[in-house]
């Protein structure tokens, strides 16, 4: 991750993401995998919307193969927070962001982390190219 990974301004795509009562663990705050499913929500979202991932019918396909999260406050239900997404590191078939989990209207991540997507094809689950498309809508999140 690149310094000030935890400052708003060093992400390109946001999304908002609602908190849920169940996120809550026994100590009042969102648990720690849960912030895996926000980073999951925060890539899959910008492939669909942004990169034109057909889910159901497209022939290559991401596979996780790597994530990790530095948590730096906390965060609990009600809080409504934001996902920053960016692009570190842009392969020919893998590619590497950082995500950051910020309280609506926090300049300072509460999370931040990497998730890195390897494409394959969806029959033979054998790595390849990252599509055209999705490659030209990540493209516009890379980090300088």
């Amino acid at each position: 991750m690149s310094d000030n990974s935890d400052q708003r301004d060093n992400y390109k795509y946001f999304t908002d993401i609602t908190t849920r009562w169940m996120d809550n663990d026994i100590y009042g705050h969102v648990n720690n995998v849960v912030y895996y499913s926000y980073f999951d929500s925060v890539a899959n979202k910008f492939l669909i919307e942004e990169g034109g991932l057909d889910i159901h019918r497209a022939e290559v396909i991401g596979f996780v193969v790597a994530s990790s999260c530095q948590y730096r406050s906390p965060i609990a239900y009600p809080d409504k927070i934001d996902a920053g997404f960016r692009v570190n590191k842009l392969g020919n078939s893998s590619v590497e962001y950082g995500i950051a989990i910020f309280k609506q209207g926090a300049e300072t991540a509460s999370a931040v982390g990497t998730f890195t997507h390897v494409f394959v094809d969806r029959a033979s689950d054998k790595s390849v190219a990252i599509p055209a498309e999705i490659r030209a809508a990540l493209a516009t999140i890379v980090i300088d």
